[in-house]
């Protein structure tokens, strides 16, 4: 095998299923590798496009998800894509050509631009290395949670990699057991087995295909002490982040003898579906019972979760004689955002268990009551959702209100579905009215907050949730500026519904210096025929204006669904989003 087939048989050996990308010269071989080992390769029509697809089918399928590009303008593009999977610790391996000779019209330093947004930068330094350096990345990837770049030089793909070499690709791709080359076994720890052989280095394999590194474990006077506020505490809320995805149980149960509310961030919408304490979104998107009773909180407990501005709306929501606590894998971000007075480092799920174990011990004849009654059991059930809250409906002129038209659709569209969200003024109504089944139905790429990624989300969220309807809403600028990927949807035969909420310009920045009276011809536009244009690229296309149009949709839904649905929402423009203000006072 040469350098380039390694690299592929050892990522689909090592788990990887389903890679991204656009082809060209310089990532060529290494693409058919993949495939030819098994990995699903879905082709886009922009490695901008490719890039964010990775990072939602990362987010939603568990697992790490590759993306293939070409050397130079390749990586470039994609960039964009890049960042906001670096910000969002998304475990995604990048692989990109590279050329070494500064003279190319290819050359940059790929290194630089992965640093530059918080990427890992490695590569493949040798055939002798292929394999071992490939598995490095993965590991960084699956374990550190962290985008790497692994950069493929020109001169090194196509060399043949040597009997070592391959015998550790072949270890890897069987599961055996790694001793190729007189490879000498070193530092035995039951979790893991390092490797050392002359001609391949260090490789790193953990004991069950496809395990990563073992959770830490909390340390027990930080849990003991994590258990002495929650015995205090008379009005307790969780606010869960994407670190806590998968830890639902565990936390519930701590809840349950804390009597504690739950919450989520953003990115972690849905966690607590079916809860009779789950209070949905916290921070700019929280609904004002949401906001009350987590300003009036007592104890605040962050599991995997940043707290930052945009969750904690700026510090807001936690009340003067709040006492935070903040539980993370990563001990830089405890205090990141804001101070806390007890920081975790551990694993959400260990910890939010052996709380609750020493909270069992500790409290054994305690109600659990804390923040919960059947009076609040109550107030949540018929005042929590947004639709539930009075608005005033300011529909018409031919455009309809954005919350209308929100609310209808999540009464049309089936409950097993996956929502993504682009960026810009119209966010917050499908984050917000829209409601999701689980934590796997809502993928929110916000990180960079970039406009354009959200059809490439969805695309990414529906092949990881393939069971699901998927749903992409847009702003119109998200929309144009991701059109290319409609041919995708079409191609790929996904029954994907499409929600543009046209404004007729970038309504953020209407909203934000309109009132000041600045102009505003260069965020404004003509109507453009959206509908028209998906129809171009062979969706179904209606254009909606009030409520009568959506009879629509419902046809659609009852069809074949055999073609994606382009929903192209002429929506009321008179104010901005109140969200809106809360994010600007962080610019």
């Amino acid at each position: 095998m040469n350098v380039a087939e390694v690299v592929g048989r050892t990522l689909a050996s090592l788990g990887v299923d389903t890679a991204f990308g656009v082809v060209g010269s310089g990532n060529f071989h290494v693409t058919n590798a993949l495939v030819a080992h098994g990995v699903r390769y879905v082709a886009a029509r922009h490695e901008g496009g490719a890039a964010t697809m990775a990072d939602a089918y990362a987010r939603l399928s568990g697992g790490v998800a590759v993306l293939s590009v070409h050397q130079g303008p390749g990586l470039t593009n994609a960039m964009t894509g890049i960042a906001e999977a670096a910000k969002s610790r998304t475990p995604l391996v990048v692989l990109a050509g590279e050329v070494s000779e500064t003279r190319s019209n290819f050359f940059v330093d790929q290194t630089a631009l992965a640093e530059a947004v918080g990427a890992v930068p490695l590569r493949v330094g040798s055939a002798e290395t292929a394999a071992a350096d490939t598995a490095e990345a993965f590991r960084t990837a699956r374990d550190g949670r962290r985008t790497v770049l692994l950069n493929l030089p020109l001169q090194v793909q196509g060399l043949t990699v040597p009997a070592a070499g391959a015998q550790v690709a072949a270890a890897l791709a069987d599961g055996t057991d790694i001793e190729a080359g007189g490879a000498e076994r070193i530092v035995p720890t039951g979790a893991e087995e390092r490797v050392r052989s002359p001609e391949v280095g260090e490789v790193v394999r953990s004991p069950e295909a496809g395990e990563g590194t073992p959770a830490p474990e909390p340390g027990a006077e930080e849990v003991a002490r994590l258990v002495e506020i929650l015995a205090a505490a008379r009005r307790p809320v969780f606010v869960a982040g994407r670190g806590a995805r998968g830890a639902r149980r565990e936390i519930e149960e701590l809840a349950e003898r804390a009597g504690a509310l739950l919450a989520t961030s953003a990115v972690a919408r849905g966690l607590f579906r079916g809860s009779p304490w789950d209070l949905d979104v916290s921070g700019g998107f929280a609904s004002p019972l949401t906001a009350e009773l987590i300003r009036d909180a007592d104890v605040l407990v962050g599991w995997g979760c940043a707290l930052n501005m945009w969750t904690m709306r700026h510090g807001t929501l936690i009340g003067r004689d709040t006492t935070v606590v903040q539980v993370d894998l990563d001990d830089a971000a405890l205090g990141a955002h804001r101070p806390v007075h007890l920081g975790v480092v551990g694993d959400v799920a260990r910890t939010a268990r052996a709380a609750a174990r020493l909270l069992g011990e500790s409290v054994p004849d305690g109600d659990g009551a804390g923040y919960r009654s059947a009076e609040l059991a109550a107030r949540i059930a018929g005042e929590n959702r947004w639709r539930d809250v009075p608005y005033v409906d300011e529909s018409g002129d031919g455009r309809i209100d954005p919350r209308t038209l929100t609310i209808e659709l999540d009464d049309l569209l089936p409950e097993e579905r996956v929502v993504s969200i682009d960026s810009g003024n119209f966010m917050g109504y499908p984050s917000m009215f829209l409601d999701v089944p689980d934590e796997r139905g809502f993928c929110f790429t916000q990180a960079f907050q970039s406009i354009g990624l959200g059809l490439a989300t969805a695309i990414g969220a529906a092949l990881a949730q393939p069971d699901r309807l998927p749903v992409a809403a847009l702003g119109d600028g998200g929309a144009l500026m991701g059109v290319a990927e409609l041919e995708t949807v079409v191609r790929l035969g996904l029954p994907m519904v499409i929600v543009v909420y046209d404004d007729d310009g970038y309504g953020a920045e209407v909203h934000h210096f309109g009132p000041d009276g600045h102009p505003l011809d260069t965020v404004t536009f003509p109507p453009a025929d959206i509908a028209a244009v998906a129809r171009g690229f062979g969706c179904e296309a209606v254009t909606v204006r009030d409520r009568a149009d959506l009879t629509a949709v419902a046809r659609w839904l009852e069809g074949a669904r055999d073609r994606p649905l382009m929903i192209h929402a002429r929506v009321s423009r008179a104010r901005g989003a109140w969200w809106l203000e809360e994010a600007f006072r962080g610019h």
